[in-house]
Parts: C-alpha cells; sequence; structure tokens
C-alpha cells in the first residue's frame, strides 16, 4: 500500500535524530506557552520588594528581579508572548503569501512580474528597521507587531511557493488536470498547492525563529509591549544587573537562544527529510 507524502516525510523526519530531539523540546515549549496561567508560579508583574534580586533558591529557582519579580514566572509568561507572536505571524504570512506564490506562478506574465518586483522591494528592506519605524510612530502593542510580521514576511513565503509551483506545474499530472477541463482554481487547490508546499514547510521553522529574535530586540530596546511579559523586556530591565545579578539575564537569555535554536534544527531535519523525497 502506497504511503502519502506527509508519512513519508516524517518517516525520513524520523531518522534525524538531533531534530526530532529539537521538536519534543519544542513541543514542550509550546505547552509551557499554553499552560503559562497554570504552571507559572507567581503572577508575572507581582513585585515583591522585600526579595529584590533574590539569587536561584528552593522558593524562587531562577531568583527575582530588581522589582521583587519572579524570574521563572517571567519566562514561562514570555514563551507565551514569544511563541504566540511568533506563530500567529507566520500564519499570517503563510495565508498572504501562498495565495499571491500561487497565482504568480500558474498564470505568469504581468501579475508575476509586478509581484516579484514587490517582493524584492520587500526583501531589499530589512525588516527589523521596517517593525521597528511603525512601532516607535504607532505604539508598542502585541497586535501591532504580529500584523506588521505578517506583512513583511509574507513575500519570501510567496517567492519560494511560486519557484515550486513553477516546478510542478510542468509536471504530466497537471498537464492532465487541464487537458480533462479542470478549473484552474481545481488545479491550483488540489494540485499545485499540495505539491509545492514542502518549501514552504521547511520555511516555517526558520521565519519562526527569525520572528522570535524580532520581537526579543525590540523588547530588549525597550521597544516591546508594556502590558507583557517578554523574553526581550526581561533582558533590557537586566542591563544594568549583569555583572551581580547573573540570574536575571541568563533564563530569559538561555530561553530564547533555546527556542530559536530548536527552530532551526527543526527546520533543518524538515529540509533533509523532503529533500530527501525529490531524490527519489
Amino acid at each position: 500500500m502506497d504511503q502519502s507524502p506527509l508519512l513519508r516525510i516524517w518517516l525520513r523526519f524520523r531518522r534525524e535524530k538531533l531534530a526530532v530531539g529539537a521538536l519534543a523540546v519544542l513541543a514542550g515549549l509550546l505547552l509551557v506557552a499554553i499552560l503559562a496561567p497554570v504552571i507559572a508560579p507567581y503572577e508575572p508583574f507581582a513585585a515583591h520588594p522585600e526579595i529584590a534580586l533574590k539569587p536561584p533558591v528552593s522558593g524562587f529557582p531562577f531568583g527575582t528581579d530588581h522589582l521583587g519579580r519572579d524570574v521563572l514566572s517571567g519566562v514561562i509568561w514570555g514563551a507565551r508572548t514569544s511563541i504566540g507572536t511568533s506563530f500567529a505571524s507566520i500564519a499570517l504570512s503563510t495565508l498572504i503569501g501562498i495565495p499571491i506564490g500561487a497565482v504568480a506562478g500558474y498564470y505568469g506574465g504581468r501579475f508575476d512580474d509586478l509581484m516579484m518586483r514587490i517582493v524584492d522591494i520587500f526583501l531589499v528592506i530589512p525588516t527589523f528597521f521596517i517593525v521597528l519605524v511603525v512601532v516607535a510612530i504607532f505604539g508598542a502593542k502585541q497586535y501591532l507587531l504580529v500584523i506588521i510580521l505578517g506583512l513583511t514576511m509574507w513575500p519570501r513565503t510567496a517567492r519560494l511557493f511560486r519557484g515550486a509551483v513553477l516546478s510542478v506545474k510542468e509536471e504530466a499530472f497537471v498537464e492532465a488536470a487541464v487537458a480533462l477541463g479542470s478549473s484552474d482554481s481545481r488545479v491550483i487547490s488540489r494540485h499545485l498547492v499540495p505539491n509545492a508546499i514542502f518549501p514552504v514547510i521547511v520555511n516555517l521553522p526558520l521565519q519562526a525563529g527569525a520572528v522570535i529574535l524580532i520581537e526579543a530586540g525590540l523588547g530588549f530596546i525597550g521597544l516591546g509591549d508594556p502590558t507583557i511579559i517578554s523574553w526581550g523586556s526581561m533582558l533590557n530591565d537586566a542591563q544594568q544587573m549583569v555583572y551581580h545579578s547573573w540570574w536575571m539575564p541568563l533564563f530569559p537569555g538561555l530561553a530564547i537562544t533555546t527556542t530559536i535554536l530548536t527552530f532551526n534544527l527543526v527546520g533543518d531535519g524538515l529540509n533533509e527529510a523532503i529533500s530527501s523525497r525529490y531524490q527519489q
């Protein structure tokens, strides 16, 4: 019995032990983000000046910050902020990029030329610079960050998907569907999208890591949403405490590094699994 393409990719992905381990860590981080209100031992903004700058001990395994806030609770809620922002931004960019890439690749012509020139413009301007300008003008709101990241990251998705569509549409099964009178929308949705989606899937974890880095960078320079806890804002608070309160920057910094590393390792594993699919 023939295996589905996704099942074959999963079976190949399982051979990449490092990627599988990273996926397990990523699943744990996602679970922490979802259950943050339940598993966080304290309210992230709850300040207790009497225990300020307390080093890691049994009651506070990650210590406390300069306001007496529990660092562990901040890291847990920061996972909710960073991962949630990452997933929402990527979902938006994918919803925009895939349809545009599909139409541009399938029809070609002037629309394709126009969209690729727009993509080139977006890719030339650094995403962080665009986000920085918008946040400085309109304020640091998390929903605004999600929208801006989604609107600036879709060109990469569109270009990847367009390239895959250009390749897949030359396949015999697509030409057969067109010859049998299938509508353009049916050809795109039933034949092109399922077979051209794999490069986009590989790119998703890499984009997720990039979003987390941008979000953390904004928080670190003081342009994050002040109404929520984020790893970047925790690092911003810790700037003056590095030498005598090492735990304040250590744990949010480790959280950022671990999350980005796991996303990249998962992306590498997906790339190996999907690349072997095309080599066979």
